[in-house]
C-alpha cells in the first residue's frame, strides 16, 4: 500500500499566516501539522508516499526532504492549481500504479490510529474475496471512508448510509444534508478509483470532487465501506480549529524540563521546556510547550499555549495561543486565543497619551479589548 498526501492549496482561511507559509507547515504544539500525518503514515507501516504540492512546493520540500526522517520514501507530485481532491488522484496515477493507497489531507489531525483504519480496510477486502463467505458480506470492495458526526454538515462532504451501514450517497457541501456524517480527510482506495476520477466532470466549483468519484463507484455497483471515527478530528484550516488542535495535542504531552528555570519561577503541570529555553521570574501553567532559545521573563504563560523557538516573552501574559518562531512580545498585557506568525513584534508604548498603533497586512483579524 502507498500513501498520497495533499499538501497544496492556498490556505485562504488562515491568512495572513499562509500568505508566506504553507498551511500544512503551520505548527501545532510546535510541530508542523504535516509532520503528524507523516508520523501516522509511517506508523501504519506504509513506506512509499506521494506528496501533492502547489505554490508552496519549495517550502514543503525543504521541511520534509526525502522522508527518511520518518523511514519513508517521498515523491513530490506538482499540481498546477488546486483543482479538487479527485484531481490530485488523477495526477498521481503514475506514482500510484495499481496499488491500494490511503489519501490523507495534510492539514487534518485525528486522534484515531491510521493503522487501525488501514488494517480494517485490508481485512475487509481479504474477507470479501474469501469464497467460503456468503455474499451478504459484500462483493467488489474498493474504497473505505472515515466519517465523523458534526453539528454543521453543510460545510463538509456528507455521507448517507444504508441500514447495513454501506454508503448510498455522497454530497459535497450540501445545503440540505441527508445526515450529520462528515467525511474526514482520510480515504482508502484500490486501483478502480482511477476509472472513477477519469469519468467524472468538474463540479460547479470547477473542481473534480472526491465525493463525485466515490459516488461513481457506488453507482457502478462497487462496495464503499464507512467507519465512524471514535476520537476527535480537526480540520486545522481556520484559527479556532487550529487552537483547538493545539489544545488537544498539548494535553497528550508529558512534562519535560530541558531548559533553565530560576528559583523565582514556577512551572505547574505538563510543561515542556526545550533545551536552550530560559524562564526567569515567571509562572508557566501547563499544558504548555516552549521552544529552544526562547526567553520568558516576568511573564505568565497559561494553559494550552505553544511558544516557538527564539522568542522573547517579557512582562506579558499569554494563554490558549500559538506563537511561532522569532516573536517578541514585550509589555503587551494579556494575549488570549491568538496566533502570531514568524518574526512578529507585539509591544506597548510607555508614552502618554496611549493609543493603539498598528501596521497590518491583508486579511488580518484584530480584536481589541
Amino acid at each position: 500500500m502507498k500513501a498520497l498526501i495533499l499538501a497544496g492549496g492556498a490556505g485562504t482561511r488562515l491568512r495572513p499566516i499562509t500568505h508566506t507559509r504553507a498551511k500544512q507547515l503551520v505548527p501545532v504544539a510546535n510541530k508542523p501539522i504535516l509532520f503528524y500525518g507523516l508520523e501516522a503514515i509511517a506508523g501504519a507501516g506504509i513506506k512509499q508516499v506521494g506528496i501533492v504540492v502547489g505554490d508552496t512546493a519549495d517550502e514543503v520540500r525543504e521541511a520534509v526532504g526525502d522522508g527518511s526522517d520518518w523511514g519513508l520514501s517521498v515523491t513530490y507530485l506538482p499540481q498546477e492549481a488546486p483543482l479538487g481532491l479527485a484531481h490530485a488522484v488523477l495526477i498521481a496515477r503514475d506514482f500510484l500504479g495499481d496499488d491500494d493507497f490511503v489519501m490523507y489531507l495534510g492539514d487534518n489531525l485525528l486522534k484515531q490510529s491510521l493503522k487501525e483504519f488501514v488494517d480494517s480496510f485490508e481485512d475487509w477486502r481479504a474477507q470479501a474475496r474469501n469464497p467460503t463467505l456468503d455474499a451478504s458480506h459484500g462483493r467488489d470492495p474498493c474504497a473505505q471512508i472515515l466519517l465523523k458526526p458534526v453539528p454543521d454538515p453543510h460545510r463538509f462532504g456528507v455521507a448517507e448510509l444504508g441500514a447495513d451501514g454501506s454508503v448510498i450517497r455522497l454530497l459535497e457541501k450540501p445545503q440540505n444534508p441527508p445526515s450529520n456524517l462528515a467525511l474526514v480527510g482520510v480515504y482508502l482506495f484500490d486501483a478502480r478509483v482511477h476509472d472513477a476520477v477519469a469519468a467524472i466532470e468538474p463540479s460547479d466549483r470547477g473542481e473534480l470532487e472526491i465525493t463525485d468519484a466515490i459516488q461513481w463507484l457506488v453507482d457502478e455497483g462497487y462496495q464503499v465501506r464507512a467507519e465512524v471515527l471514535e476520537g476527535w478530528w480537526i480540520d486545522t484550516g481556520k484559527l479556532t480549529p487550529l487552537l483547538e488542535a493545539n489544545r488537544m495535542i498539548l494535553e497528550t504531552l508529558d512534562r519535560r524540563i530541558d531548559g533553565e528555570v530560576d528559583e523565582s519561577s514556577e512551572l505547574d503541570g505538563r510543561v515542556v521546556l526545550e533545551k536552550g529555553a530560559t524562564v526567569v521570574r515567571s509562572r508557566v501553567r501547563g499544558p504548555v510547550i516552549i521552544g529552544s532559545g526562547t526567553t520568558v521573563t516576568d511573564s505568565f504563560i497559561g494553559p494550552f499555549s505553544a511558544v516557538g523557538r527564539r522568542c522573547v516573552i517579557d512582562t506579558s501574559e499569554i494563554e490558549h495561543s500559538v506563537i511561532l518562531d522569532d516573536c517578541h512580545v514585550v509589555g503587551a498585557g494579556r494575549l488570549e486565543d491568538s496566533l502570531l506568525g514568524h518574526h512578529v513584534q507585539v509591544t506597548r508604548s510607555a508614552r502618554r497619551p496611549r493609543a493603539t498603533r498598528l501596521m497590518v497586512g491583508d486579511h488580518c483579524n484584530i480584536d481589541l479589548h
